[in-house]
C-alpha cells in the first residue's frame, strides 16, 4: 500500500514537473509590426535594430519562457498592418503585438487587441488619440501634442511672432497644427497660414513658395520620420533661412538618423521633442555606443528609442507576471512602469497607459564636425495635453 501511494506520487510529481517543463518551454512570443520598406522603412529598421539590441542586452529567456521576436513588414499600408496583427493572433498565438509605425496601422490594429485581449505595445505612431482607441494600447514613443506645446511655449519668448505651419496631413499633423497653433494664439502669436502636405510621395516646393511669399517669423513644420531631409534640403534650396524665415518644429524634422545628411543649412534650427541622440546621460550614453556597435555605426533616433523602451516594458511585464501572464495580467503589469530611459526618466501613466517624459529644447550644433540636436531647455513629466482636459 506503502509502496502504491509512493508511486501515484511520483507519478503526479512527474505530471506536475511535465507541465511546468512545457509552460517553461512554451515561448513567449512578440509580434512586432512594422514599416520594413516603402516610405517610413528607416522607421522600421530603427525600431527592429533596438528591439534585437534589448534583447542581446538582456537575453531571450524571461521568467522561464523563452521569447521570439516575430518580424512583420506592413510597408506602412493599414490595411496590410490589419492583416498581419490577425495572422499572429490566430496563427502564431503571439502574446503581444508590437511595432506600429504610423498612426493607420495602429488605429487598424486596436479592435484586434481588443477583441483578443492581447496588449498592443505602440513604439512609434503618435496621435494623441490612440491610447483611446482600445483598453490594450500601450505607448512608448511620444504623442505630437507633448512636442508641439513645448515650441508653442517657446517661439514666442523668442522673437517668433508670426507663424505659418506645415503639416503631412494625417493624425499626428493634424494633432500638432491643433496644439501648436492654439498655445501660439494662447501666449500672443499670429498664426498666418496653416499648409497640410500629402502623406504619401509629398512635394514640398510648392508650399514652400507660398510661405517664401508669405513671409513669416518662421515656419512650424511636422513631418513623420524619414520626410525631414526633403523639407530641410528643399527649405535651403529656396533660400528661406537667407531670407530671414526661421524653420522651427517637432524633433521629426531634424531625425538623428538623417541629420548629419542635411548639411549647414539644419544649423541653429530649434525643435522640441523627447529624444536627442546627443541626450547627455550616462544609460543614453551606453546606448548610442552599443546600437552603432550592433548597427555598423547607424545613429539611434526616437523611433529606435520606443522601440527599445517598448520591449524594456514587455520584458518587464512578463517577470512580473512570473512568466505566466495571459492578456490582462500582461497588461496589468505595463501600467505605473516607471523607468530610465536613454531619454531621461519615463512613466507608463495607469490611467491613460500613455507614456509620461521630458520634452527639450533642442537646437542644430556642430560638434566633432558632426551634426546634433543639443539640448538647451527641459520641461518636466509631460502628460499628453491631448488627454489632459
Amino acid at each position: 500500500m506503502h509502496k502504491r501511494t509512493l508511486i501515484r506520487a511520483a507519478i503526479a510529481l512527474a505530471a506536475a514537473a511535465a507541465s511546468g517543463i512545457a509552460l517553461a518551454q512554451e515561448a513567449f512570443k512578440i509580434g512586432l509590426v512594422l514599416p520594413m520598406t516603402g516610405q517610413q522603412a528607416t522607421t522600421g529598421r530603427q525600431i527592429e535594430a533596438a528591439a534585437k539590441l534589448w534583447m542581446a542586452q538582456n537575453g531571450d529567456t524571461v521568467a522561464g519562457r523563452n521569447v521570439q521576436l516575430i518580424v512583420k513588414d506592413d510597408t506602412s499600408l493599414p490595411d496590410m498592418t490589419r492583416r498581419l496583427a490577425q495572422e499572429l493572433v490566430v496563427n502564431d498565438k503571439v502574446n503581444v503585438i508590437a511595432g506600429m509605425g504610423i498612426t493607420p496601422s495602429a488605429l487598424a490594429v486596436a479592435p484586434i487587441a481588443t477583441q483578443s485581449k492581447t496588449p498592443l505595445v505602440v513604439m512609434a505612431a503618435a496621435t494623441s488619440s490612440i491610447t483611446e482607441a482600445s483598453p490594450y494600447v500601450v505607448r512608448t514613443s511620444f504623442t505630437l501634442p507633448q512636442a508641439s506645446v513645448a515650441m508653442a511655449d517657446w517661439a514666442p519668448k523668442n522673437g517668433i511672432k508670426n507663424v505659418v505651419t506645415l503639416v503631412a496631413d494625417y493624425g499626428p499633423g493634424l494633432d500638432a497644427e491643433k496644439y501648436f497653433s492654439e498655445r501660439f494664439l494662447f501666449n500672443g502669436g499670429k498664426v498666418a497660414e496653416k499648409l497640410r502636405v500629402p502623406l504619401r510621395n509629398p512635394d514640398f516646393a510648392p508650399f514652400l513658395q507660398k510661405v517664401r511669399d508669405l513671409k513669416p517669423d518662421a515656419l512650424f513644420v511636422f513631418v513623420p520620420s524619414g520626410a525631414g531631409a526633403a523639407v530641410m534640403k528643399q527649405f535651403g534650396e529656396r533660400g528661406m533661412d537667407k531670407a530671414g524665415i526661421k524653420l522651427i518644429g517637432t524633433g521629426d524634422v531634424t531625425d538623428d538618423d538623417q541629420l548629419n545628411d542635411m548639411g549647414d543649412v539644419a544649423l541653429g534650427v530649434v525643435t522640441s521633442h523627447h529624444y536627442s541622440t546627443f541626450h547627455p546621460s550616462p544609460v543614453n550614453k551606453k546606448f548610442v555606443a552599443e546600437f552603432q556597435k550592433a548597427n555598423k555605426g547607424l545613429r539611434p533616433n526616437f523611433m529606435a528609442v520606443g522601440g527599445y523602451d517598448g520591449m524594456r516594458v514587455i520584458y518587464e511585464a512578463l517577470k512580473k507576471t512570473g512568466g505566466k501572464g495571459g492578456g490582462e495580467a500582461l497588461l496589468a503589469a505595463m501600467k505605473g512602469q516607471i523607468f530610465e530611459s536613454p531619454r531621461g526618466p519615463v512613466f507608463i501613466d495607469a490611467q491613460t497607459r500613455d507614456i509620461v517624459q521630458n520634452i527639450y529644447l533642442r537646437k542644430v550644433e556642430k560638434k566633432d564636425g558632426q551634426l546634433y540636436n543639443v539640448e538647451f531647455d527641459v520641461i518636466k513629466d509631460v502628460k499628453d495635453p491631448g488627454k489632459a482636459k
